[in-house]
């Protein structure tokens, strides 16, 4: 069979197949090639960014275990207190043991409703006057450290005006009901 030359000499045969071949190659790279290098592009990327929302998704289950964790110890902790607790009379106790039931001025109690978790509050604000520095720590050290999980929200300390070595303190504490 003759191919169709047109009245090519060799070398313009030559010349025309690779032309064609160079031309049938650029397409078949631009029709076939190229798309599939694209798309795995794309289906690497898609699948770096599903790794990332993996292991995003796996440190937050992490922080929610452990937050249920703590939250299921905080709910131990509450249920051993003592039936009748109240905040008042703890810290009145505490006040005690601290040696500052002379030195409180007031105690208002009030109860509300935390924004959050929506959970009841106890509040108590108390102001201690006439007191030392170092009264005060441990008084606040034996609040904060209770098993009763009470926690100061508030303290204001301004110096005592008729005694330069005393302080007034006035704080304000809470614990869930």
């Amino acid at each position: 069979m003759k191919i169709l030359t047109f009245g090519m000499n060799k070398r313009e045969r030559y010349l025309v197949g690779f032309a064609c071949i160079f031309i049938l190659a650029a397409a078949g790279y631009n029709f076939g090639i190229s798309p599939l290098l694209e798309q795995q592009k794309v289906l690497e990327r898609q699948l770096s960014a599903k790794k990332n929302a993996l292991e995003t998704l796996s440190r937050l289950s992490e922080e929610y275990n452990q937050i249920l964790r703590e939250s299921d110890s905080l709910t131990s902790m509450y249920a051993k207190r003592d039936p009748g607790f109240t905040l008042f009379a703890f810290l009145e106790t505490i006040a005690v043991k601290a040696g500052l039931n002379n030195h409180i001025d007031y105690m208002k109690p009030s109860s509300v409703i935390d924004k959050v978790s929506k959970a009841p509050l106890s509040v108590v604000e108390m102001k201690l006057k006439r007191i030392k520095l170092s009264q005060l720590v441990s008084y606040l050290y034996l609040v904060e450290l209770s098993e009763h999980i009470v926690f100061i929200k508030r303290l204001s300390i301004t110096s005592d005006g008729k005694d330069q070595h005393t302080i007034s303190a006035t704080l304000q504490v809470e614990t869930y009901v």
